[in-house]
């Protein structure tokens, strides 16, 4: 609406004669639809509208002498779209007063009259044009209930003018044309200042009877006024809230200023450099780091504390000076205390226990402990992170481990730059401020299942971290400093070292750990396993007794892995359901026998492995995850239709080609080894390694299928005795891996006698003797040394 329009309005509505008594109305009148709300009697009203579709209806209007224009609401989405069945009964005459086109909208100044009724459509579509009748307004005065209720809306506005001044000025201007004894009109004025919606706008409009009118103005004005008083109180309370906001900053601020004046407190930024002057002052950074830090500090001193800048150079400053510089932890230089430590902690495990008593050994006699890279090899659940947590309890170290299993981001472990926002500093700054000294032991764990992606790769981030020549001067993006590791004992674990890049396993010092044997892991259970686990369950030692038999038990037929993970598990579903037992009201102490096992902890995982016999059938060893295990071959000849030989057993490329290497070793030298060279001619040879479900691959099962092969040329069983080696084109046996592994398999098959290769001899004797009680071992260097050994030697006959 523009001024001129506005000044127009408040003309009409100052007039005291908006609708003249005896005006004779038209009959017929152009119709005008609209969709928003419906208007009343004694208005004044800007209309705003489409210029294209509605000039006509506005130009027949202002042609007629009287200028009159019905205004009516249409249940149509939009007024261009309504057709004369949207249209309501009853809508408001209106005098068209001004026209003006703005920018192809017309803007229309209409004076609302009169109600009237459609009584038929003379034109159904724009413009539109109807019949009507007009329903005058009562000229006598009012009746004393009707005055009374003129009264009660009058007060009603009143209440409403506190809470939304608004109103008042609209209620000034009416009331100083009319009052409680022009109650129709009062009505309409009424009904008009409420927000309600247009259809019970509508329904006020069609009540032609004042009674019903004055009803609904008055409940529509009771609701406006509830609505205007929530309205009010939340105002109110967002106003006080601010203000009481306002009040404590002010008071906050001038509370700083005083305490500044008097010296009691400083500002946030004085406070912090003070803080970092404080940590800088017990430390010993680097020249390089020193000059950095002075700049930043600097930097600081001229931010404003609410710029992001001044955030990310306080946080920056706040890593360096968190750091260890030049601060380190007193080595324990006692070979006793390190040794009772691994015992105390650790069963078994004596080789492992003397490789790092003898690296320890070499910095004591040095007065320190050099910063070195330890590689923990072994299977899950033998005790890696345990031994990590013990190297440094002996030295009296700070320990931290983190993982590196699954890790594919680059910025793990030499953080991201500061550019980027959340930036923060890599795994190893992070281990060194949690630690706390410059010459922690830092564990790695699971390195051999660290990942590579688009984001970069980690295992060759690490390679400068791990390199003994290179990370005394290690670079962290964050930092962007050069801090010293190179006194940091970093000690990593794996499972397997085939996933560990050949430049960063160059980088370490390997010691394997192969597993536990039956014995060593029924020692394990009596002296840490079953105390841990009462304690978790908050039992006493005398409570639940599980004898030796039974752990036995437990070890073989629930527990036959590697490491001892799986035993405490089974140990703790033992001790969990005694405890439900006690509860129940059973006395203690609670006895697990051999016998009951299978109650608690159901049918037996690992059974007796199988012992095939016969010709062609031979036990290999072989080495897995878990740890070793023994390998049974079979070979059939099927048929003589033609030549063949054929590998079941889900087989690898190296296994399936170490077959076809023993499978021609054998044909070529057949009649050597004293077999029917016409065996294999038109024979079809199956041989088959069973448990077809596990995937197997490697060569060290070369001779053990040889000798299937052989055994079955020769139609005589193999003796109780089981064999690994790799085997060659031309007989020769090479030496393979996992040596201890496979005689703790064999030890548990119940075979004490062996073959091994001949450049093994030093990993077996390497064998705790422990182990290697009770076995015969033979070493063969090529198949010609497996065959004398392979069958019982035949009884002669005797001779009269």
């Amino acid at each position: 609406m523009n001024d001129d329009i506005l000044d127009d309005t408040i003309d009409i509505i100052t007039d005291h004669a908006l609708a003249r008594p005896g005006e004779v109305m038209p009959a017929t009148i152009h119709l005008l639809p609209v969709t928003t709300r419906p208007f009343f009697p004694g208005q004044a009203v800007p209309l705003l509208m489409d210029a294209d579709h509605w000039a006509a209806t506005i130009k027949a209007a202002e042609r007629e002498d009287h200028g009159i224009l019905g205004i009516i609401m249409v249940d149509a989405n939009t007024s261009e779209s309504a057709t004369p069945k949207h249209f309501r009964r009853i809508g408001t005459a209106c005098r068209v007063h001004r026209v003006q086109k703005v920018e192809g909208r017309l803007q229309v100044l209409v004076e609302c009259l009169q109600r009237f009724e459609v009584e038929r459509f003379i034109s159904g579509s724009a413009p539109f044009s109807a019949q009507v009748r007009y329903f005058s307004e009562p000229l006598e005065s009012p009746a004393s209930d009707i005055k009374a209720y003129a009264m009660a809306v009058i007060n009603t506005i009143k209440e409403l003018v506190p809470l939304n001044p608004l109103y008042g000025e609209e209620l000034r201007i009416f009331l100083d044309r009319m009052g409680p004894d022009d109650p129709s009109h009062l009505a309409d004025f009424a009904a008009s200042l409420t927000t309600a919606d247009k259809y019970q706008l509508q329904e006020v409009l069609e009540a032609v009877d004042l009674m019903p009118r004055m009803e609904k103005v008055l409940e529509l004005l009771n609701n406006e006024l509830e609505l205007a008083r929530a309205q009010h109180e939340i105002r109110q309370s967002v106003e006080e809230r601010m203000e009481t906001q306002q009040r404590e900053f002010f008071l906050r601020e001038q509370l700083k200023s005083i305490q500044q004046e008097l010296g009691i407190e400083k500002d946030d930024r004085t406070a912090e450099l003070e803080k970092f002057q404080e940590r800088l002052a017990k430390l010993k950074l680097t020249e390089q780091a020193t000059r950095r830090v002075d700049e930043e500090m600097e930097k600081l001193a001229l931010l404003e504390t609410g710029s992001p800048e001044y955030a990310l150079t306080r946080n920056y400053i706040d890593w360096i000076t968190l750091l260890p510089w030049g601060r380190h932890s007193r080595d324990n230089l006692d070979i006793e205390v390190a040794r009772r430590a691994l015992d105390r902690d650790h069963y078994g495990l004596e080789d492992v226990k003397k490789r790092i008593l003898e690296f320890l050994a070499v910095g004591i006699k040095k007065g320190e402990v050099n910063g070195s890279i330890i590689l923990l090899v072994g299977p899950p659940g033998v005790g890696k992170t345990s031994i990590g947590k013990s190297i440094a309890e002996a030295l009296g170290r700070r320990f931290y481990r983190f993982s590196v299993g699954g890790m594919r981001d680059e910025a793990e472990i030499k953080g991201h730059r500061r550019t980027y926002i959340g930036a923060m500093p890599g795994k190893f700054v992070q281990a060194m401020k949690e630690a706390g000294t410059e010459n922690p032991v830092i564990m790695l764990d699971e390195i051999d299942k660290i990942g590579a992606s688009y984001h970069g790769d980690p295992a060759s981030a690490l390679l400068e971290a791990l390199d003994p020549e290179q990370n005394s001067d290690f670079m962290d993006h964050y930092l962007d400093l050069r801090f010293d590791l190179s006194k940091v004992l970093f000690v990593c674990t794996a499972n397997q070292l085939d996933t560990i890049p050949g430049p960063l396993l160059d980088r370490m010092e390997l010691i394997s750990l192969s597993g536990y044997i039956a014995q060593e892991k029924l020692q394990i259970a009596r002296r840490f396993l079953l105390p841990r686990q009462l304690k978790r369950a908050g039992l006493k030692r005398g409570e639940i007794k599980i004898d030796t038999p039974t752990l036995r038990a437990i070890a073989e037929g629930y527990a036959r892995d590697a490491g001892v993970r799986r035993m405490e598990k089974q140990i703790g579903e033992i001790v969990r359901k005694a405890v439900v037992k006690i509860l129940d009201g059973e006395p203690t102490p609670i006895v697990v026998g051999r016998d009951q096992l299978q109650a608690y902890l159901g049918s037996p995982i690992f059974r007796d492995e199988r012992k095939l016999t016969g010709p062609g059938v031979v036990t290999g060893l072989a080495w897995t995850a878990m740890g070793g295990a023994t390998l049974s071959v079979e070979a059939v000849r099927t048929h003589g239709f033609t030549r063949g030989f054929k590998l079941t057993g889900q087989l690898g490329d190296v296994m399936r080609e170490s077959a076809e290497i023993a499978y021609g070793h054998i044909v070529g030298n057949a009649e050597r080894y004293g077999a029917d060279s016409g065996f294999f001619e038109k024979g079809f040879i199956h041989l088959h390694v069973p448990a077809g479900a596990t995937p197997k691959d490697g060569p060290s099962a070369g001779i053990t299928m040889a000798s299937a092969l052989l055994s079955l040329a020769t139609a005589r069983p193999i003796r109780n005795i089981a064999m690994t080696g790799e085997l060659t084109l031309t007989g020769q046996v090479f030496p393979v891996g996992g040596i201890r592994e496979k005689v703790i398999a064999a030890r548990r098959a119940g075979i004490r006698e062996l073959i091994l290769p001949e450049e093994n001899r030093g990993e077996y004797e390497e064998v705790p003797e422990h182990v290697r009680k009770g076995f015969k071992v033979h070493f063969a260097s090529t198949f010609d040394d497996v065959v004398p050994l392979l069958f019982a030697k035949r009884r002669r006959r005797a001779t009269t």
